[in-house]
């Protein structure tokens, strides 16, 4: 008896040191705690990654629908900037057929006039929209260019005096402005 009671004092003892020093052996609930605990631990970590990647994947989607729908809306504007100077020349045509013989340029007039309006029709099916300002409006420098200032008597400074080319937008995006003459404060 006195041998078992030392052999459990020393058993206690181990026990003691183990638990003061570390070196006891865990227990299968203790060792299914820690297995659960990095289970846990994985399964955040799939979890973040699963919703980094399904946000990164919608963030892809709308990117490419923004794109899409700029290549729609905006993927001609290289050939609508080069369809302009026809436009203008056509209107310098329309001008200048009211110096000549009338009876002559009639029909002509009316198949540049007609052109013309196509031209203009086929524009507007593509959002192109002429930006016309008018003598006397104000100044806008998001739609104009200011070719020359001058003061004129009976203006206020910043107004239109005239017009030298008409803009164009294509839908919300400036294709070119229109190039006017500004009044100046007048002296």
């Amino acid at each position: 008896m006195a041998e078992q009671k030392e052999n459990d004092f020393l058993e206690s003892l181990a026990e003691m040191e183990a638990e003061e020093f570390g070196d006891h052996e865990p227990t299968e609930e203790e060792l299914a705690l820690d297995e659960l605990d990095t289970l846990r631990a994985e399964r955040d970590e799939f979890k973040d990654r699963f919703l980094r990647a399904l946000a990164d994947a919608e963030n892809s989607r709308k990117r490419s629908d923004r794109d899409r729908r700029e290549a729609e809306n905006y993927g001609g504007s290289k050939l609508a900037r080069d369809m302009l100077p026809v436009y203008d020349s056509l209107v310098r045509a329309v001008e200048a057929m009211g110096l000549e013989d009338e009876q002559a340029s009639d029909a002509l007039r009316e198949g540049v006039e007609l052109t013309l309006k196509e031209l203009l029709n086929v524009f507007k099916k593509h959002g192109i929209q002429p930006i016309q300002p008018e003598v006397g409006e104000k100044f806008d420098p998001q739609e104009h260019q200011a070719m020359f200032e001058a003061p004129v008597p009976g203006t206020k400074a910043g107004e239109i005096i005239q017009v030298s080319a008409t803009g164009f937008m294509l839908h919300d995006r400036l294709l070119r402005p229109a190039q006017v003459g500004v009044s100046s404060t007048p002296g």
